[in-house]
Order: C-alpha cells, then structure tokens, then sequence
C-alpha cells in the first residue's frame, strides 16, 4: 500500500550483510527525515522497507563511505534487536540476571523485560562493562566490518558493481527474502523496552576503542601537521598574527588570558618593545581587557571572560569591571577548558589543568563530561615518542616547566585530549598532506587503468550479461562524448558490452531513455556521435552547429518545430506544403534531414537510419527517384500528393521518427547547471581527469571551464586533487576509488593483454590523456597518428603497438618487439574476423611497402592469419 520493499541480492554472507543493512538503514532515515525504515539481512541479501515514499531510494543508498561505515555502524548498533539479545546473553553470563528458582527454566519473556530494565539502567554510564562487551562482540564476533569496509572501496573502486531494477513483482529470490522480512517483523509490536531505548544509549568512545583494539588515529596524523596546526590556532603563524588593538581584542576572546609577552608573541610587531603593550594599555582604557593573575603568572583576559575567571579558578577581578561582564554562567570551567582544547592540538589533562593552575584531576573530569557530549575527543592522536611535539606545544602556550614534564609524562602513557573540529582539521590537512606525498604512477599505468574504468579488458572487473540495462551504463559513462558513428557499433559498444546487440540500444531510445545527436560529419556518410541519458541530454548534448540552411531546411525545422516526432513520410508531406510551389522529392528532404542531424539540431528514436547510412545499403539499392509534387488542388485531382510504392515510408536512411533536439536558453543558470553536469561526466568518463583528455573532447573554453567546477567538487568532498599521473601537469581530479583502482593495476603482470580501439574512444588515452609516442626517428613515414574517425589502435598492456589509419591501408608501429607485436596482431587479426572492420587490407606500414620485406611486423600479421596478395597483407571477416 505505497510502501516499497527493496532488496540489495549480496553473496557475501550475513556477517557482512548485517553491518551494511545497519548502515544504509541509518542513511535512509536521514534521506526521509527520521522516517521509519525497517531493515532485515540474511546470508543471501538485504531487504529494506520505506514506508509511503513516492520514488524508490536509489542504489547509490547503499554507497557507504569505507572511511565512515565503523562509526556510523557503531553507531546505529544499540538501536539493534541483534544488540538487545547479545546484551541478554552478556548479562546472563555476568550472572547479572539470576534465576529465581534455580531448578527451573526462565521464560523468555521474563528475561527480556529483566534485561530491558537492566539496561534502562546500564545505558545512563558510557562505561559499564556489559554494554562495552556487547559492543565488542557484535563488531568482532558477529559482524565483519573489515570485510564490508573492503567490499565498500571495491564498489567505489568500480572492480564490484550494483546493478539497480524495478520489477512489478519479486523474484524468486526477493520472494524468498520478503518470506522471512515477514517472519521477523510479525511481532514487530512487541518489541522490548531494550530494543527501543537502546537508541539512546552512549558509549565511552576511548573504552571502547581500547577493547576493539584500534590505534585511533596515531598513524595517520603527521606530528608536523599537528604543529603547524597548533601555531594556526595559537595566533602563531605569520598570517595570523595582530596587527591592530582590534585583533588583540579578537585574541583574547578566541584564545583566552595570555601574558603579556604571550600576546607580543602573536603581533606582527613582535619585539619586546613592540605595539603590544600599548594596544593593551588601549583595551584597558576602554575597559575592554582586564589585567587578573592566572596560575600565578600576571595575564590580560577580554572583560567578557571576568565572570568565568572568578567562579571557575576564583581569580579577584579588578574594580571597574562593568556588571554585565560578571553575572554567572552555566559551566564556567568546562568553557574555559573546552576553549583550550578549541586552540590546541591533542593535548593531556596536565597541559590544560597547568594552564590555569587547576589539579588534574579536576580537568580529566571536565574533558569527560566534554567528552560525553561530543565536544572533545579521548584518544591515541600521537604516538609515544612524538610527545615532544605536545611538550613544544604546551611551551609555546606559556605553560611552566612542571606542566610541561606533567605533559610529557602523560603523552607517554597515551591519554590525549582534542577538540572534535580540530581532530578533523587535523585530519583533513594530513591527508592533504599524504596527497602531496603520494607517489604519481608512470603514464604507463593511465593506459591500462582507462579501459580497465570503461569496463574494457582484462581489468574490466565482474563480467555482466548483455542487456539493456549494461549498454545504458555504458551510455551512462560516454555521456557528452563525441564518438566516429562507425566505431560505436563495432568497437566501441561491443568492447564495453560482450554479447552486445543494436537492438538493445534501439530498445533504449525508442523507449525514451537515451537520446543522440550528431556532433559534425566527416565524409562517407560518417560523423561524430554523442549519447546521452534522456535526463541530462539537454545538459550534456553539444551545443548546434552551423549548416547552410536552404528553403527545405528550414521547412523541415518548421514542420518540427510543433513538437513531438513525425516518420518521413509525415514529415515529407509537411515539407512540401510549407515549401509550396516548390517541387522537392524525397532525396532533398533526406538530404536535408541529415545535414540537420550532423549539425545537431535533430534525432531519431532509433538508430537504423545510421546504420544504414554507413551500411552503404544507399548507394547500393537506392529508390527510384519520386516524381515532383504537385500542390493544391491539381495534387488531390491526380493523386501526385503521395509518391508511388515502393517509398510510400520513405528511404531506409529517414525511417523511424524525426524530432528536433531541444533548443537552450543560454540563461546564466543553465550555463551553470551544464558545467556542473560536464564536470560530473568528464569524471565519471575517466576516472583521473587531466588537461590532456579535457582537451581531446573539445569542450567549449577548455580546461578553464571546468576547473572552477571541479575545485568546487573537491572542496564539497566529490573528488580528490593531485599529482597522481606522472607528467601530466598538477590539475589532476579524481574519483575517490579511481586512485585506488589505477594503483592497484600499477604493477605489471605476465599476461600481455592486447586491446583494439577506435582512435577516438574515450577509453583511448593517447592523444588525450597522454601524447602520442615518439617514434623512431629512421622511420621515413609522413603520417602522423591521430584521434580521427575511422583509425584504430592496438594497445599492448598499456603500451601502444599499432595505429591504423581510416581504410586499413597504412599502418603505424611503435615497436620492433616480437612479444607486443604478436598479442597486437593477434588482437587486429580477430578484430576482422569478427566483422568489426570488414575486409582489411594493409598496403603500406611505417611509409614503406609491407608486402614480402620481411620486417618483424609484416611476421606478425602473417602469424595472426594475414595473407600477401600483391597489394598488401590482406585478412577477410568470417
């Protein structure tokens, strides 16, 4: 009745299954606002149900950052009926739950309602120990987080895929599932008072990581980020330094009472007879600081901390002090401590109990409290023997040499403070910094990743069957890219999709999901192509070109210009009463529609006119010409308004349905909307994006179009900025499991995959990406290798073999080594036989003639199966 049951089919058993159904329950919540969302997992799978919502959730739900998904499932455990039955066994273990009677059995319901008030109880201390087990043996003995984590970066990594479908009814499988979805949620009602209070249960986060044997996050903060982020904080660093009395004010406000030459420290006029002294000698007088004594040293504090100076550390506030500044506050110590912690790094209990001359126990019990609510952290941020950099920390905050030894004492044993915002400053800037760190990858490994990212090849990741749904993921990735019209059929598409069928991509624009457009003829009844998802095409799809219009072209255009689609012979016939007197027959309106179509300014809801076109069927059984049309009343007398049969649909290069491609109104936020789309797909399409490939797709403005778009990204967290390809310029972008992925495939393996692609797919790197190869400077060839419609390329492991220009007569080598030129022969050689290039003759390669010199390429196409004949090295199809 409106609800929606959604089931995510998974083989990886119910240990990983379970921690996921915690974590994408918890996502769904926060999509639909709280709403309820019932979640079960089995060893087969997950279903999920979302109450009342108009549209299913997507698949990227289950997307979980592998970073986040032990926080958030951590989380999400206490509102678990997994935890409220393990919390009954700890307890029944602990003997924390005794039997009445001894000799007889407890019933079940009994225990649950003793172990919801005993949790009741248990949940008010973040560190009773029966809780913390619980914790422990669900993350550890019953789920398998590690492993969810790992499948996570694979999905992000696109190695394992989710493939998303509605269907009407479930199947067999879903049926299965939603059997036992019932089974558990029957007595859903009755669930104990446990299961629903656990929601707001709190843990001790250190306890807990202490029994889970985390490190925290000791190896990943860099103690040089952490001092450079403390002398940020601190008002230290050169840019952040006074320069007026207006800053100070601002600094003892933001980093509490300071001495005298701890401010002088932080103007930009630092020396001992600086302007500090008289800007504070101004506050003063205009009673906006006070001078008060802190842990015995002399210290000016900004009037409005007079109140929390006095009632937490009982400092004698100075006369004159204005009766507003001095009206108690609601935890006066836990400001000032938590203050400290917003303007330090990690830090111990000693540091910040030295600062203000406190025990330091009664700080550990402040920070606790913080703690509580979430406002510091307890944790491990350095290891032992990087205590230095606290010790340095605490002296330049002015701390006495006790504090400083009391710190160093305490940072050996492992107990650090931070404040939750700074941990992650902390965080971000050390990975920023392990990102400047990272070693780029040879340009090499770019050649083999980029097929491997278009699902091409030996890296293509989990084989999946031909269906409509795969060519529109492919679609998906080749969106707003300009393909050779002959390659998208025979080597473009099929490499993508094994098993691939014109009909399913028929399937896919009859039924309105993907829309193309011409990008520019190139002779031959060729062109550039571009596919699109019906709901970004009018962002994606290139902006029209120019044609020479003539009395049919705009008469075409007008009769479309009503909206919706016409077949030809419609479309002819509007035509021809728009043109008028005018005589026109089919040849000029098909003539016409097609420059149209190059100039993208129409589509089809098929494809079959272009097959036909580059088929040839055209020229070699063209229609007989049809007579002029006759208008007005002399046409209906006669019958010369319809042409006589055969071609009463029209030429085969016009059939299907005509529309026009959609106009734009170049309005500011349109503009905006199509860079943020070209950006997603630019990314989406390679993975690790460079100046290279952003200008092999002849984007209008270039790279400088996109860049503020992508800086934006990366600052929202989408992508990721690095040197991650060597040689290719700094400005790289990257999908977060890109990297990943490319550098996984860094290391060369034995097997010497060779690959065939058009020139111009993305997939192709060279003369993208990466420039084309030098060649050896001997070779007396005047061709040069480009991305043009119609030439190949023959990939070996990355490297480039054989380019092959439009034709097959004149080909291109790069190598004289037998065991890339063998796998790249091979590769051309069942290229042909599998009809994706028709008959290929090589006549010339390198400039000079190939047939019978004997060179170890012209061995190499013989080994795969080419014959000599006397113009050249010739393989048939078939």
């Amino acid at each position: 009745l409106g609800d929606w049951r959604v089931v995510l089919h998974s083989p990886y058993g119910d240990r990983v299954h379970a921690p996921w159904a915690l974590a994408i329950a918890a996502r769904l919540r926060e999509r639909y606002g709280g709403m309820d969302v019932q979640a079960l997992h089995t060893d087969d799978g997950i279903i999920i149900r979302v109450p009342d919502a108009d549209e299913p959730p997507p698949a990227g739900i289950a997307l979980v950052d592998p970073d986040e998904v032990s926080d958030l499932v951590t989380r999400e455990l206490g509102g678990s009926a997994l935890f409220s039955s393990r919390f009954r066994e700890c307890a029944s273990r602990a003997l924390l739950l005794p039997r009445r009677q001894p000799g007889r059995r407890t019933p079940l319901w009994q225990q649950r309602q003793r172990s919801a008030q005993l949790l009741e109880i248990a949940r008010r201390y973040p560190s009773f120990p029966i809780v913390l087990e619980t914790v422990r043996e669900c993350l550890q003995d019953v789920f398998d987080v590690p492993a969810l984590a790992a499948l996570l970066a694979e999905i992000a990594a696109r190695r394992v895929r989710i493939v998303e479908v509605e269907t009407g009814t479930p199947s067999p499988f879903g049926r299965s599932l939603l059997f036992r979805y019932v089974g558990a949620f029957m007595y859903e009602g009755d669930a104990p008072l446990a299961e629903r209070r656990a929601q707001a249960l709190s843990l001790d986060p250190a306890l807990l990581a202490e029994l889970l044997g985390s490190d925290g996050l000791r190896e990943l903060l860099d103690p040089a980020v952490v001092a450079d982020t403390e002398r940020d904080l601190q008002h230290l660093s050169p840019s952040r330094r006074c320069r007026d009395a207006e800053d100070v004010a601002d600094l003892l406000r933001t980093a509490g009472p300071l001495t005298a030459a701890e401010v002088a420290q932080r103007s930009a006029d630092a020396g001992p007879e600086g302007a500090a002294a008289g800007w504070l000698a101004d506050l003063a007088a205009a009673r906006r600081a006070i001078e008060v004594r802190v842990a015995g040293q002399p210290m000016w504090a900004a009037v409005e901390d007079a109140g929390r100076l006095r009632d937490a550390l009982g400092v004698p506030l100075p006369l004159g002090v204005p009766e507003a500044f001095t009206e108690p506050v609601a935890d006066p110590l836990g400001d000032l401590v938590a203050r400290f912690a917003r303007t330090h790094g990690p830090f111990t209990a000693a540091a910040a109990a030295g600062r203000y001359g406190l025990g330091v126990a009664v700080v550990t019990l402040v920070l606790r409290r913080l703690a509580a609510a979430g406002r510091v952290v307890e944790g491990e941020f350095l290891p032992a023997g990087q205590a230095a950099v606290l010790t340095e920390a605490a002296a330049a905050a002015g701390l006495t040499e006790a504090a400083a030894a009391a710190g160093r004492a305490e940072a050996g044993s492992g107990t650090q403070w931070c404040d939750a915002e700074v941990l992650r400053l902390l965080r971000r800037r050390a990975l920023a910094r392990l990102r400047k760190e990272a070693e780029p990858v040879a340009p090499g490994v770019l050649a083999r990743f980029l097929p491997a990212w278009h699902g091409m090849g030996y890296h293509r990741g989990p084989a999946r069957r031909a269906d409509a749904g795969a060519v529109l993921e492919a679609v998906e990735r080749l969106a707003g890219a300009a393909v050779p019209a002959s390659a998208l059929e025979t080597l473009v598409l099929p490499g993508r999709v094994p098993g691939y069928s014109p009909a399913l991509l028929d399937e896919l624009t009859s039924a309105g999901e993907v829309v193309w457009s011409g990008a520019g003829a190139t002779g031959g009844g060729d062109g550039w192509l571009v596919l699109a998802p019906a709901d970004s095409a009018q962002l994606l799809l290139p902006e029209p070109g120019e044609v020479s219009m003539t009395p049919v072209h705009s008469a075409v255009l007008e009769a479309l210009g009503g909206g919706g689609a016409l077949f030809f012979r419609t479309l002819s016939d509007r035509v021809a009463a728009v043109v008028g007197s005018q005589a026109t027959d089919d040849r000029e309106v098909a003539a016409a529609i097609w420059d149209l179509v190059w100039a993208g300014l129409l589509s089809n809801d098929t494809l079959a006119p272009l097959r036909v076109m580059l088929g040839g069927q055209q020229r070699r059984a063209s229609p007989p010409r049809a007579a002029p049309r006759l208008t007005g009343s002399a046409g209906r007398r006669y019958g010369f308004g319809r042409p006589p049969m055969p071609t009463r649909t029209g030429p085969p290069t016009v059939s299907g349905r005509w529309s026009l491609t959609g106009g734009r109104d170049g309005g500011q936020a349109e503009l905006t909307m199509r860079a943020h789309a070209l950006a997603l797909a630019l990314l989406e399409r390679h993975g690790v994006l460079t100046r290279g490939a952003v200008a092999a797709e002849r984007v209008p403005g270039g790279y400088a179009a996109v860049y503020p778009v992508l800086r934006a990204m990366e600052e929202a967290g989408q992508c990721r900025r690095g040197y991650f390809v060597e040689g290719l310029g700094a400005a790289q972008f990257a999908l977060p499991g890109a990297v990943d992925r490319m550098r996984a495939i860094a290391d060369p393996e034995g097997r010497a995959e060779a690959l065939v692609l058009a020139a111009a797919d993305p997939a192709q790197p060279y003369g993208a990406a990466l420039p084309w190869p030098e060649r050896p400077e001997e070779t007396p060839s005047a061709h040069r290798p480009g991305r043009k419609a119609g030439a190949l390329v023959v990939l070996v492991h990355g490297h480039l073999v054989l380019y092959v220009e439009r034709g097959g007569r004149t080909l291109l080598s790069w190598t004289d080594d037998a065991e890339l030129l063998a796998p790249g022969a091979a590769a051309l050689a069942a290229a042909v036989r599998d009809g994706a290039l028709g008959r290929l003759t090589v006549e010339r390669a390198d400039g000079l003639p190939l047939g019978g010199h004997g060179s170890p390429l012209a061995q190499a196409l013989e080994a795969a199966g080419f014959r000599p004949t006397p113009r050249g090295l010739r393989l048939r199809a078939g």
